[in-house]
Formats: structure tokens, sequence, C-alpha cells
């Protein structure tokens, strides 16, 4: 992965886990490294043409994806509430 786009996909799971850990201050990192290793390549997958400013998108987005998710980034969104349970 380019520098460009690994420093893209850093900021993009930081916002992702912020948005899925709905009592975390909007600046602050949410998430375990498990879990936003486990979306990262959904992320670039689905959802590369966002912009970083908007949190709420990218959640959005994997929810819209969630037929096409890999299983261990489901699972992510699954414990946080934001995809039903299989």
């Amino acid at each position: 992965m380019a520098p460009k786009s690994t420093l893209a996909a850093g900021v993009v799971l930081s916002v992702l886990t912020a948005a899925l850990v709905p009592s975390a201050p909007a600046n602050a990192l949410s998430g375990t490294a498990e879990e936003q290793k486990a979306c990262r390549p959904d992320v670039a997958r689905h959802c590369k043409g966002l912009q970083a400013d908007d949190e709420s998108a990218f959640v959005v987005c994997l929810v819209d994806h969630a037929p096409q998710l890999t299983e261990r980034c489901r699972k992510v969104l699954e414990a946080h509430g934001k995809l039903p349970p299989r």
C-alpha cells in the first residue's frame, strides 16, 4: 500500500472506530487494534471514495455493503450494534 493510502486508511479506521463507539469523544481513537485491523480491507475496498471528515458515512458505507463484508469486519459491526447478528 502506498504511504498516502496507508495514511488515509489509518484516518478512515480512526473515524470508523470512533463512530462505532458512541460514548467515545469524536477526537479519541476507539476500538481495539484488532477491530481496526478486521475492517481495514473492507474500508479500503468498499469506502475508498468517502471523505474522512464524515465519520458516520464510513459506518453507513460498511453497513450498506454488509453482504460483501469479510466475516471479521461483520463481527465488529455486529458487536457494536451496527448490524444484526446472523
